[in-house]
């Protein structure tokens, strides 16, 4: 009886812990740079507020006209060199600050100075440049810099590493043909911008700071000589690790549906009978068993989501109701992942053109779709920690 009574005490732990364990935290964002970055941000942190949203992911971006360092700086570890110019960032960083919103720093995006003169979507010649360049900004928010108002900056917790790097929009070249045949480029530079982020965050010495890496798009046709070329997620997952990928907290992935008549729990399906090359929610569980497969135990964060609507998209919207509903179990898919520890949605307010993105919580006027009212309630069913 003494030992059946252990054994019970010993059941009676593990189910509590497992039941802890299930129910662990997962943080709820928006990502919309438009409405936040360099957009009304007086406004839209009212709407976001109301919203209870709790991680704001923003892109840092190194270049470009929205870029911290249009010139090359001096002293490129220094969150001080007049090269550097953080306004934008610091503005973001207050106002999330205002409204308790944690905020995910997306680092985007290569000056001409440090890649040879091309655009953005190229990665630097030099990890050197964005590894300092990241531990400048790492440094600056901290949570241990001045903001010359008396006080310090805010902290900064999470960093992405690029944006889907598996797209030729966000990254390019993705394939280079050698003597040996057809490599994926992209997965080559990736493994150089990641490491380049990881390792500038980490460098402050400074605790909780996590980085995700990936932050791959749901589909790639892994075809070097199409119009287009693209890498599949779990094709661009195994090129990392084969190419020497080894350092991050957490591995980034953006499991958008395929069309109008797709569900979150619906599951792509290949051309012609193949395999399934695309990851969406409906399939999740491949892209956690080949995470876990290469790498262990990782994290895992859904960086972007979101279900067009129609009107205005008549192409790939849905209806507002489905769009209220299929965030509410999305969400819910999320939260059964033990390994998701945040989920952002894409966008709050609607793009003006109909070639943009329509996924907003609000029509472009401003609108509040039945979807505003889904993600308030599913914020509030998890409050802070």
């Amino acid at each position: 009886m003494k030992r059946l009574g252990v054994a019970i005490a010993v059941l009676a732990t593990a189910f509590v812990a497992s039941s802890a364990h299930a129910s662990r935290y997962m943080r709820v964002g928006i990502f919309d740079d438009a409405q936040t970055l360099y957009g009304p941000i007086n406004q839209s942190m009212i709407a976001l507020k109301e919203l209870h949203v709790q991680e704001l992911r923003v892109t840092l971006y190194w270049g470009g006209i929205y870029g911290v360092a249009k010139r090359r700086p001096a002293n490129a570890a220094s969150p001080t060199d007049p090269a550097y110019d953080w306004s934008l960032y610091d503005r973001v960083v207050r106002y999330a600050n205002q409204y308790g919103m944690h905020v995910l720093f997306t680092v985007y995006g290569t000056p001409p100075w440090a890649n040879g003169g091309r655009p953005l979507n190229y990665a630097p010649t030099k990890g050197i440049d964005l590894r300092n360049f990241v531990l400048a900004a790492a440094r600056r928010y901290g949570g241990q810099f001045p903001d010359g108002q008396g006080g310090m900056l805010p902290p900064v917790k999470e960093w992405l590493a690029w944006n889907e790097p598996n797209n030729p929009s966000f990254l390019r070249p993705q394939y280079k043909h050698t003597s040996k045949g057809w490599v994926i480029q992209s997965a080559l530079d990736y493994v150089r911008i990641c490491n380049a982020v990881y390792s500038g965050v980490h460098a402050t010495l400074l605790r909780n700071e996590r980085v995700a890496c990936g932050a791959t798009g749901p589909r790639g046709n892994n075809n070097p000589v199409s119009a287009r070329p693209s890498v599949s997620p779990l094709a661009f997952l195994r090129a990392v690790k084969k190419d020497g990928l080894k350092n991050f907290d957490a591995w980034a992935h953006h499991p958008y549906y395929a069309g109008p008549n797709d569900q979150p729990t619906t599951k792509p399906v290949g051309a012609r009978g193949d395999p399934a090359t695309a990851v969406t929610l409906g399939n999740f569980s491949d892209l956690t068993k080949l995470l876990t497969q290469l790498y262990g135990n990782k994290r895992i964060w859904i960086t972007e989501y979101g279900y067009q609507t129609n009107p205005p998209d008549t192409l790939f919207g849905v209806s507002y109701a489905k769009q209220a509903a299929y965030l509410k179990e999305a969400f819910a898919i999320a939260r059964k992942n033990p390994r998701v520890d945040m989920m952002i949605w894409f966008l709050l307010r609607d793009e003006p053109k109909i070639g943009g993105w329509q996924s907003g919580l609000l029509t472009f006027g401003g609108k509040h779709k039945p979807s505003f009212a889904a993600f308030m309630r599913m914020a509030l069913a998890s409050p802070a920690p």
